[in-house]
C-alpha cells in the first residue's frame, strides 16, 4: 500500500513538474514576443536624428593649429565653409602643445607629423587617427660639395635632427637608415637649431640634417646643399602620409556621427586644397597662418599631394608601427595588428568625398 501511494505521489510531483515547465516555456515565449515587438515598434531613427544626440551636437569643435602649410587642411576647411557646410561648429587656437591638449580634450582636432604623433598614441595619449593628410615635406640634407651621396655614407657621422632625440626628425631619420638596411644605430644624432645647421655643416660638427623642404629650398638653390633622402621626392616613401589628422579618442567614441562629419570636412578642404593650391595658400596667408615668400609657398604646396587615400595611410601606419618596434620606439611584444586597431580609426570608410 505504501508503494502504491509513493508512485502515485511521484507521479503527481512530474505532472506538477512538466506542467510548471510548461508555463516557463509559455512564459519565456511571451516576453521573447514582447521584446521582439517592442524592437519592431521602436522608431528608427536617421543619421540627422541620432546626431542630434550626440553630446558635442552644438557644440565648438576646437582645432589645435599653430600655422604652416601641410598641416592646413582643418584651417582651410573652417576659412572655405566646409565645417559649416556640413553643419558643425568649429574654431582654430593655438596650442603649445598639440598632442596633451588633444589627450586632454582641450582641443578636439590637432594634425601633425606621424613621426610626432604615433609613439605617445600607442603609449597612452587618449587620441585616435580618422584620416591621413598629406605626402611629403622633410628630406635628410647634406653639403652639395661633400663625398656623401648616400645614407651608407652617413654610418659613424653625425645628423642634425632639430626637433631633438624622440622628436619628429629622430624618428623620420631612423626610417631613412632603416629602409636602406643600416643600422641606425651605427649613426650619431645630434639636436642643432634649423637656424644653425648650415654653418654647422660647415664646420664639420655636422655631416647631415633632417629639415624641411621649405627652409633648404634656397640653399638647393644656390648650391649649399643636396638630398640624400627624401619624404618627399623618394619612391618608397612619397606615396605615405607625413603627416596624419587627430582626434579625441573619447570625442570620437562618444560622438561618432560628429566625428564622422569633422574628418568628412577637413578631407573636403584637402581635397579642394590638392586642386586650387595657389589659392589655398592665398587663404593660409590672408589668415596669418604662414607667411615669407608667397611663390616659395606655393612651389612647396605643388610638392604635397592632398589627396592622400586612408588605404595608403593604414600601409604606412603598420609598416611605422614595425619600424618604430624595431628602434624600441615603441614596445617591440605588442601586435601590430592590434596596435593599429587601437590608434587607426578611419571614419570615411565607404564614404565618397565630393
Amino acid at each position: 500500500m505504501k508503494k502504491t501511494i509513493g508512485l502515485l505521489l511521484t507521479a503527481v510531483l512530474c505532472i506538477c513538474a512538466l506542467l510548471a515547465g510548461c508555463g516557463k516555456v509559455e512564459q519565456s515565449d511571451s516576453v521573447s514576443k514582447t521584446n521582439a515587438e517592442q524592437e519592431e515598434q521602436a522608431p528608427v531613427l536617421s543619421e540627422e536624428e541620432a546626431w542630434k544626440l550626440e553630446p558635442a551636437y552644438g557644440q565648438t569643435i576646437e582645432i589645435g593649429y599653430n600655422g604652416g602649410l601641410c598641416t592646413a587642411a582643418p584651417a582651410v576647411a573652417l576659412a572655405q565653409g566646409f565645417f559649416e557646410k556640413n553643419g558643425i561648429n568649429a574654431e582654430v587656437v593655438k596650442v603649445q602643445s598639440g598632442i596633451d591638449a588633444l589627450g586632454t580634450d582641450k582641443i578636439q582636432v590637432y594634425t601633425s607629423h606621424i613621426a610626432e604623433l604615433v609613439v605617445p598614441t600607442v603609449n597612452g595619449v587618449n587620441a585616435v587617427f580618422t584620416t591621413g593628410a598629406q605626402t611629403g615635406c622633410k628630406s635628410l640634407y647634406v653639403l652639395n660639395n661633400s663625398e656623401i651621396n648616400s645614407t651608407s655614407d652617413l654610418i659613424e657621422q653625425t645628423v642634425a635632427i632639430p626637433n631633438g632625440i624622440g622628436g619628429s626628425d629622430h624618428n623620420i631619420a631612423l626610417r631613412f637608415f632603416n629602409h636602406d638596411k643600416i643600422d641606425p644605430t651605427k649613426v650619431k644624432f645630434k639636436p642643432v637649431e634649423t637656424s644653425a645647421v648650415i654653418l654647422a655643416m660647415q664646420n664639420g660638427e655636422i655631416q647631415g640634417a633632417v629639415l624641411s623642404d621649405q627652409f633648404a629650398e634656397k640653399f638647393m638653390k644656390d648650391g649649399t646643399l643636396k638630398i640624400i633622402r627624401s619624404l618627399t621626392w623618394d619612391e618608397d616613401f612619397k606615396i605615405e602620409p607625413c603627416c596624419i589628422h587627430a582626434l579625441n579618442k573619447d570625442f570620437v567614441k562618444n560622438n561618432p556621427i560628429t566625428a564622422k562629419k569633422v574628418t568628412l570636412s577637413i578631407k573636403q578642404a584637402a581635397y579642394w586644397i590638392e586642386e586650387n593650391k595657389t589659392e589655398a595658400t592665398q587663404v593660409i596667408f590672408d589668415n596669418e597662418w604662414a607667411s615669407g615668400d608667397f611663390e616659395q609657398a606655393v612651389r612647396m604646396m605643388e610638392s604635397y599631394n592632398f589627396k592622400i587615400s586612408d588605404d595608403f595611410t593604414e600601409k604606412a601606419l603598420i609598416s611605422i608601427i614595425n619600424d618604430y618596434k624595431s628602434f624600441g620606439l615603441i614596445n617591440a611584444s605588442l601586435d601590430t595588428d592590434k596596435t593599429l586597431e587601437d590608434i587607426w580609426n578611419p571614419v570615411l570608410k565607404g564614404v565618397e568625398i565630393q
